[in-house]
């Protein structure tokens, strides 16, 4: 029932917001999508829940025409609210979709994920998380793994760059000229564990979603990661855009004091990754 409700406020509340001239963002309330491109060539990165697809179909002729499918359809990650529409609108637009190799299991029916934690969190969110949706999906011979180079088919000027923790395959993408990244799953500006967090987008810098967040440890070095790249504008897939000083201000207190910030409290340890430098 609450599982309804959630799709039905996710379709209730989609709208879509221009970040930059070639980057669309489209809210679902629950999670985030992108488009990214021109009318010359555009990619979908992520799909939203299994209800999304008219809305990301909508928005896309709006932006870019009639008879002008995307080149591909990108993954951050498989998790079902990223891949809700992804069978859907890959067989509309008979488009291939690219995921990092760790993920193609989770996409190509030969592997689920894990159930969600519902002691991650005292948020309502977290609590009924392990009636989310965490078998694979089958997307057949559509999935396919992005380039070892680091190129992202149909993202010219990005890269992708691995950051795994929340999932094994974990990516975010990343454009060096304007330091715009999107974040997928890696960190959060929103308290995705609770659905008042969520219903209210209230700005909290956080670390993946903690309920599905599988490897700790390599969740905050991949904070690491992504603070060094020193991004201008963080797009992440749940809550809203971060930029400038107050990104860098933001990344810093999380990198320092990821596991006080983002680690449940039963998943705390000895070992788990933490940093004592200074701030940049």
């Amino acid at each position: 029932m609450i599982n309804e409700i959630i799709k039905g406020i996710s379709k209730l509340t989609s709208s879509s917001q221009d970040l930059t001239p070639d980057i669309t963002l489209l809210k679902f309330t629950i999670v985030n999508a992108c488009l990214v491109g021109d009318k010359n060539g555009w990619v979908l990165v992520d799909t939203g829940l299994e209800n999304s697809s008219d809305f990301i179909v909508d928005a896309s002729l709006r932006r870019f025409g009639k008879d002008n499918p995307p080149k591909a359809i990108i993954l951050t990650h498989g998790h079902f609210d990223h891949v809700g529409s992804a069978i859907q609108l890959a067989e509309l637009w008979d488009v291939p979709v690219y995921a990092h190799q760790l993920e193609i299991p989770y996409i190509t029916g030969k592997r689920d994920y894990p159930l969600a934690d519902p002691d991650a969190d005292e948020g309502l969110v977290a609590k009924i998380s392990p009636s989310f949706p965490h078998r694979a999906i089958n997307l057949g011979y559509r999935a396919v793994t992005l380039p070892e180079d680091g190129s992202i088919p149909g993202m010219k000027g990005w890269r992708w760059i691995h950051t795994p923790g929340h999932t094994e395959g974990h990516v975010c993408f990343y454009r060096d000229p304007d330091r715009t990244l999107i974040a997928g799953d890696a960190f959060t500006t929103v308290k995705q564990e609770s659905l008042l967090s969520v219903l209210s987008q209230n700005e909290h810098i956080k670390g993946p979603p903690a309920y599905f967040t599988t490897d700790w440890d390599t969740a905050g070095k991949s904070i690491g990661k992504i603070r060094e790249l020193k991004p201008s504008l963080a797009i992440p897939s749940h809550g809203m855009p971060m930029q400038s000083e107050k990104l860098a201000r933001h990344l810093d207190m999380l990198f320092l004091h990821f596991e006080g910030i983002s680690v449940p409290e039963h998943s705390r340890s000895s070992n788990t990754f933490f940093n004592d430098s200074p701030p940049r």
